[in-house]
């Protein structure tokens, strides 16, 4: 039996999403996608779930978009609906009357960066890698991080991320005012549902209206400067010849992985 792309657990009043391939260090790719936009609309509607709180099973919370999907998409015409509907899913979890709180280790990377973004609190476990690093594969961001990620930790450092493609660890993010705790990976889990349940004991219709009024007074030309984001991916996508980046990555990746294999076996 196939194992969903993303788990669902209830805490009391708290919903639980966790993304599940953990084999690909949860990448998205669209069916993993298209669940968490059905929960994330499912939470929303379900009057007994205060917050939800998104995580990864596995190693990671998620190392970005599936690499292999973006090239199956690119064969078939479809990588920019493919990103849309990340840019969308994104956008409705952001929009969420709802409190959501991320929950990463391991590496919170490009999509995976762009989803805990969108969330109203993040909570980190110890030496999680995180960054933009769209252009380490050629690639512009799809999922938001060019309009979120100055906001998020200011200007000078989101240009750094961005331009320099390099991750950095959750510690270096606290004094950036992003990441609200950092703590042992082993106490992740806990100590998010114990962020999670202060935010639901003040649970009401105040707290969702301040919420819609939050998201209200961001900057009125967001939507707008996420469909430049996508027009700009589409362009560099082919100026850029990413698939064939992807291509090398992904061989030059399994030739180490049979490498390693080797010298184990010897």
């Amino acid at each position: 039996m196939t194992c969903p792309p993303v788990l669902v657990e209830q805490h009391g009043s708290v919903r639980w999403l966790i993304l599940n391939r953990p084999d690909h260090r949860n990448a998205i790719d669209d069916e993993m996608i298209g669940m968490l936009d059905g929960l994330a609309l499912d939470a929303e509607r379900d009057p007994a779930t205060s917050v939800i709180v998104v995580a990864g099973e596995g190693k990671s919370f998620s190392a970005g978009g599936d690499f292999r999907h973006f090239l199956a998409m690119d064969e078939s015409g479809a990588i920019l609906p493919f990103l849309e509907r990340i840019s969308t899913c994104f956008a409705r979890i952001e929009a969420s009357a709802k409190p959501w709180v991320a929950a990463i280790h391991g590496h919170a990377v490009a999509g995976g960066l762009e989803l805990a973004l969108v969330c109203d609190a993040v909570i980190a476990a110890h030496q999680t890698l995180i960054g933009d690093a769209h252009l380490n594969n050629r690639l512009l961001p799809g999922g938001g991080s060019s309009v979120r990620l100055e906001r998020a930790i200011g200007r000078n450092n989101a240009r750094w991320l961005h331009l320099s493609g390099e991750l950095q660890r959750a510690e270096d993010f606290i004094s950036m005012g992003w990441i609200r705790e950092v703590v042992p990976g082993g106490e992740l889990r806990a100590r998010a549902q114990d962020l999670a349940l202060r935010l639901a004991s003040r649970d009401s219709a105040a707290q969702q209206a301040m919420k819609r009024l939050l998201f209200s007074l961001q900057d009125q030309n967001v939507g707008e400067r996420l469909v430049r984001e996508l027009e700009a991916f589409g362009s560099n996508w082919v100026a850029q010849d990413v698939p064939s980046a992807l291509g090398t990555f992904l061989r030059e990746r399994t030739s180490r992985r049979v490498d390693k294999a080797e010298v184990r076996h010897d």
